[in-house]
């Protein structure tokens, strides 16, 4: 486990982490586009769940965990909630096996701040990235840290550097809280909790009804 970031670090911006990606492409051989998906349309599948507590912070940790259907060079997750530290590297691994790769992703962010950008290389399709942020509030109180990603992929094409884009993806709400009204929502389609109205009895209690008797003639 790697220590988070510094709150005074600067911001690293989304163009730095583009650049990143174009460098370590240009060093390594180009891979080939002719079998693989469309990288302006990629599917991406990911979720969040608590992580693993780090030694001298008692912030909360949120692991996430996600992969995509092509390969990657660079992504950026963004919270609604503060983020207060971030994790580097992330692990990459195959699926379904499990092992790890040598793929690797570097991460950085302002911090205190709401994005951490990575950079880096996950060559092949399928393969899962997972790393840690740490926010200010307990994970299951609301409103509920629900992240988004967005993914890049930089390469080689008959000699020219071409970039693309997919995204955003949802990443959902953290797994493991219990249920509550804004459950079976997310950030991209959020779920508005209905409000009941009781209707108020006519009833009053404590006071007993009374009826009046209509005198009778007496009888002579």
């Amino acid at each position: 486990m790697h220590a988070s970031h510094p709150a005074h670090r600067k911001t690293t911006l989304w163009l730095t982490a583009i650049v990143g990606s174009l460098a370590l492409l240009l060093a390594t051989p180009a891979l080939s586009h002719a079998e693989e998906s469309n990288p302006n349309n990629y599917n991406c599948l990911g979720s969040i769940a608590a992580g693993t507590p780090e030694e001298g912070s008692e912030e909360q940790q949120v692991k996430y965990s996600f992969y995509c259907n092509g390969p990657i060079t660079g992504y950026q997750i963004q919270s609604q909630i503060p983020v207060t530290g971030i994790q580097s590297p992330p692990l990459v691994s195959a699926i379904p096996a499990g092992t790890a790769l040598s793929d690797t992703f570097s991460c950085s962010g302002e911090v205190p701040g709401y994005a951490l950008n990575c950079v880096g290389s996950a060559k092949g399709g399928y393969e899962t990235i997972s790393a840690q942020f740490a926010i200010g509030t307990k994970l299951c109180a609301e409103p509920r840290v629900d992240p988004l990603l967005t993914v890049t992929y930089a390469y080689l094409e008959k000699g020219v550097v071409t970039q693309a884009i997919s995204g955003p993806f949802d990443l959902g709400r953290p797994n493991g809280c219990k249920p509550d009204a804004f459950s079976g929502g997310t950030r991209l389609a959020p779920k508005t909790p209905v409000a009941s109205h009781k209707k108020r009895s006519t009833k009053t209690k404590g006071h007993k009804k009374t009826t009046t008797k209509k005198p009778t003639a007496k009888k002579k």
